[in-house]
């Protein structure tokens, strides 16, 4: 991940130190196919899951095309739509609490 410059934001010692969930978030936003599905064989599906619903489902506008064939090809979610639109609304209802 660091020759694909995914931490670029990251100060090059502190890479080491780099918390699964922003591993996770980086890899599903600017890595390919392979380096996703390699994260499925580090951690669990429903690690993954939680993180992709927890940090690229609530900004959908930004990641929509993302957010579906995520939601289709490695969740098999047959509506992704309507999930997603679940999934924001869930979480701003969680914000609102």
């Amino acid at each position: 991940m660091k020759e694909e410059h995914c931490f670029w934001s990251f100060n090059e010692s502190s890479v080491q130190d780099v918390p699964d969930d922003v591993l996770i978030e980086k890899v599903l936003i600017y890595l390919d196919l392979q380096d996703i599905d390699r994260l499925f064989s580090i951690y669990s599906f429903q690690k993954v899951k939680r993180v992709w619903l927890d940090t690229l489902v609530p900004q959908q506008d930004y990641y929509h095309t993302l957010n579906r064939f995520l939601a289709w090809w490695y969740f098999g979610i047959k509506k992704p739509d309507a999930y997603l639109k679940a999934m924001t609304t869930r979480h701003l209802n969680k914000l609102l609490q």
